[in-house]
């Protein structure tokens, strides 16, 4: 991309005041909203998506994917939230033993898929949490709220995936 003085000096003073990214001006991208986050393409299939404070984050991410018709991809991501609620698998049961947790937390890692189950957007997402012990908590994520910051990359899919509940397991497994 080849700029000109006169646009240098434009650019560099959006760039200080924050009014635009370097991504941005890259990319030639401008960020989009939804229900409680704001998003920006990073390249071809990724985007960045950064959640508000106070928002419920699967709720979040449900709405990027249906606005994006996203229908397979992969969710990585930190931030900080104030209550998760995390469900544990028992094999031997076959069922999920659900905990809600109320207290300030980090994100030290959020990792999850995209896929389709019965033609509805399916989301699996573990999450890693830290409190003020320096103590780890983690699980199926069910339900946070975001308290600080939650910073996310969504990379979708070129295929899309499907998911079908297994008898044997007891659990909702890649249709391959």
């Amino acid at each position: 991309m080849k700029i000109n003085p006169k646009s240098s000096l434009l650019i560099t003073g959006l760039l200080l005041l924050g009014f635009v990214s370097y991504a941005q001006i890259i990319n030639n991208e401008t960020p989009f909203y939804g229900n409680h986050w704001k998003a920006q393409k990073v390249n071809k299939d990724t985007y960045l998506i950064s959640i508000n404070d106070k928002a419920e984050i699967v709720a979040a991410f449900t709405d990027f994917c249906q606005k994006k018709a996203i229908k397979s991809g992969r969710i990585t991501g930190l931030g900080a939230v104030n209550r998760a609620e995390l469900r544990f698998f028992n094999p031997q049961t076959k069922k999920y033993v659900d905990k809600t947790y109320k207290e300030q937390m980090e994100v030290v890692n959020l990792t999850g898929n995209i896929a389709q189950k019965d033609g509805q957007l399916y989301l699996h997402i573990h999450v890693s949490l830290g409190n003020d012990q320096y103590q780890g908590i983690s699980g199926h994520l069910l339900t946070a709220d975001i308290r600080g910051a939650g910073e996310f990359y969504i990379t979708e899919d070129a295929v899309v995936i499907n998911r079908k509940f297994s008898d044997e397991i007891g659990l909702n497994l890649y249709d391959l």
